[in-house]
């Protein structure tokens, strides 16, 4: 036994009309294909379900049941393809976001709530972590793009978003701060402490040491920004962090100050995955995304849109 969709459709319309005519010029079909269609489910069925004679149309009781049936049927795949419609047009599902801490602490939530606004039925899952975490992440399709640094590759495609700038940061009692500006030499001289080598973060301060020919051995290291951050309040030393890292930090007693010799950005993308098209709803949340940097809206001190 294996009735049809139109059969069912078929069938329905036909018993909550109580007439052949009536359902055919309802459904736009010639009264002979909506007989068959009720004929041939009939059929499959082994039962009658109408009771037919030139002027009315009775259900039978298999009919009644029949009816029900069948108009839970039609309803759930109408339902169902509506749903689909909407996750087609980027009204529905999951927008899968990998990115960095700093950039989920900082700068999307007011996108996503921008976002939710205009779309309320698409649900949001930031996927936080390091920079090669995060890469991958959309490399496994886990996530749909990523907010990240890193070197374009075969695999992903790269669009600049923003930059930002590395500072000083100091205990507020440090010699240091009563200077404006704070240069790479400068923190070589005091005790350094680095974020973990995994962190982007890392990579760049060591690469800024190098390009003025210091070594910096850090005397403490952490995986977590804001863990670096408490030792610097803790008067353990000093750091070098870009500038949308700064709220992570909280408001223990720390002093930033500009950092120079060489000045040092941190440029994030937007990775995609390459040749691979993006789920509307996906693109949507970019879209919105992108009225942000048209608007230029407003970043924290230090950060600018690339």
């Amino acid at each position: 036994m294996d009735s049809t969709l139109r059969q069912l459709a078929a069938y329905a319309a036909v018993a909550r009309a109580a007439s052949f005519t009536a359902a055919a010029a309802q459904l736009k079909v010639s009264q002979s294909s909506l007989s068959r269609a009720v004929a041939d489910l009939e059929r499959q069925l082994g039962t009658r379900l109408l009771e037919r004679d030139t002027r009315n149309v009775e259900l039978t009781a298999a009919g009644v049941e029949a009816l029900r049936i069948a108009e839970q049927i039609v309803n759930a795949h109408r339902s169902g393809m509506k749903e689909l419609e909407r996750f087609l047009l980027g009204e529905s599902g999951t927008v899968a976001v990998a990115t960095l801490p700093s950039v989920a602490a900082v700068l999307l939530p007011q996108v996503i709530l921008d976002f939710r606004r205009q779309r309320p039925q698409v649900a949001v899952q930031i996927m936080d972590g390091l920079e090669q975490s995060v890469l991958s992440r959309v490399l496994s399709g886990d996530a749909d793009f990523a907010i990240t640094t890193g070197e374009p590759s075969g695999q992903l495609d790269h669009r600049p978003l923003v930059r930002d700038r590395f500072v000083a940061v100091l205990p507020r009692d440090h010699p240091l701060t009563d200077r404006p500006g704070v240069t790479w030499e400068d923190l070589a001289r005091e005790p350094f402490l680095a974020v973990g080598r995994d962190s982007s973060v890392r990579r760049l301060t060591d690469a800024a040491f190098a390009q003025i020919d210091v070594g910096s051995a850090p005397s403490a290291e952490a995986g977590n920004v804001a863990t670096v951050g408490g030792l610097v309040a803790a008067g353990l030393g000093v750091t070098a962090l870009p500038a949308l890292v700064l709220p992570l930090l909280g408001t223990g007693p720390v002093v930033h100050r500009p950092l120079s010799e060489p000045t040092v950005h941190r440029r994030l993308d937007i990775a995609v995955r390459a040749r691979r098209p993006l789920p509307q709803a996906a693109d949507r949340f970019l879209d919105t995304l992108r009225e942000f940097r048209t608007r230029r809206h407003r970043l924290p001190p230090g950060v600018s849109w690339a």
